[in-house]
């Protein structure tokens, strides 16, 4: 059956740009186009389309604020365009704390001169985002405000759900069997955290990850004795928006990482994006280009292996959601030097594919549901 999309767009000619591209693939319908966001939020709840295509500067209702409504009446998978700049960076968060599920440039050639390529690109997110989790969409929007206050900088906060009693963490996670048994979470049973003096949390993440890390870091104490490394996939030009937003909305301190940083409690370094980032034996991250065949820059993989080679079994991972399988080998090498990793579950994620790849490989100790995550890390840590 073809996913059906509804385009939201107010430009014409982006509408029929759209149009011939999606509607070229034969896995893919186009059930309808708006011109501003308030007609999208009423053809989305009369369509009920699988996927919509958001622009976010749009007359009568915004991109973001219609997302919202979408979201509180028809909850649907969202694809935000946006710009690769700083501002466009912030409202493209803006958009997926929103409910977005995922964004790309509006301007195409920003991702490549190869209009086969973008073709390819266009076509395939819109079938990776038609596969996202609605149960987890529902969720997310249950547990943000709508509208959100304005914090400094312009940037808008997250309600933080109420933090779970540490029994009711205990009896929400599961213990991930053997590998013959790892690949579903029903053959798990109920277990305790593994209290540990990591030496480091590392966390990595792709679709959905955004509004996941932001709920997972606002859980944590200033006085989180571990240092955290952060792997979202991300691009260059947001992931420096997205370390802002974070520091001002945690009580730990987050910022971009670079070159030499200093791994220490209560901070978090996100690896920037178009980069990779490795930890080294003096407890400095490493920045490099990294070789260009790799398919994520930063890669999770890359910065789970580094810390395998350091740490050894002092690293708590944890693998939120997102699409495809970066991670898994990372998680494998930090699981042969002893350390611990935990999965999300496939009920809280938007995509259950990172974690997925995980867990069916049996390098999960743990299968968490996003909300207990947070409250688990203090746990295990402190």
């Amino acid at each position: 059956m073809a996913v059906k999309v509804l385009i939201v767009d107010d430009s014409g000619f982006f509408r029929r740009r759209l149009s011939d591209i999606l509607g070229a693939d034969e896995r893919i319908e186009i059930v309808g186009a708006a011109s501003n966001g308030q007609e999208g939020v009423d053809m989305a709840c009369k369509l009920r389309p699988d996927v919509i295509t958001m622009d976010y500067e749009m007359p009568v209702l915004d991109g973001i604020s219609a997302v919202r409504q979408i979201m509180q009446t028809c909850p649907t998978a969202v694809l935000m365009f946006s710009s690769l700049t700083h501002e466009g960076a912030r409202i493209t968060l803006d958009a997926l704390e929103a409910g977005a599920v995922d964004y790309l440039p509006k301007n195409f050639e920003d991702i490549s001169r190869n209009p086969q390529k973008v073709r390819q690109l266009l076509c395939d997110k819109v079938m990776e985002i038609s596969r996202s989790n609605r149960g987890g969409l529902s969720r997310r929007v249950r547990s943000t405000r709508p509208p959100s206050p304005v914090v400094p900088g312009g940037l808008t906060g997250r309600l933080r759900a109420p933090t779970p009693t540490t029994a009711s963490v205990r009896s929400r996670l599961v213990t991930v069997q053997p590998p013959e048994a790892a690949a579903s979470a029903a053959t798990a049973a109920p277990g305790r955290v593994k209290r540990k003096a990591y030496k480091l949390v590392a966390i990595g993440t792709s679709t959905g990850g955004p509004v996941a890390l932001q709920q997972v870091l606002t859980g944590l104490p200033a006085s989180f004795p571990a240092p955290i490394v952060l792997i979202q996939h991300m691009p260059g030009t947001f992931t420096r928006a997205f370390a802002e937003r974070l520091d001002k909305l945690c009580k730990i301190e987050v910022r971009e990482a670079a070159d030499g940083d200093l791994l220490r409690p209560g901070l978090a370094l996100l690896a920037p994006g178009g980069k990779q980032m490795l930890i080294d034996a003096r407890g400095q991250v490493r920045i490099l280009q990294g070789d260009e065949r790799l398919n994520y820059k930063p890669s999770v993989d890359v910065t789970f292996g580094s810390a395998a080679k350091v740490y050894q079994d002092r690293v708590l991972a944890v693998v939120l959601t997102g699409m495809g399988s970066d991670g898994r080998e990372g998680a494998r090498l930090l699981k042969q030097a002893g350390s611990q990793v935990w999965a999300q579950d496939e009920a809280s994620c938007v995509i259950y594919g990172m974690p997925m790849a995980v867990a069916k490989a049996g390098l999960a100790d743990r299968i968490c549901s996003l909300n207990d995550i947070g409250p688990a890390l203090v746990e295990a840590c402190i």
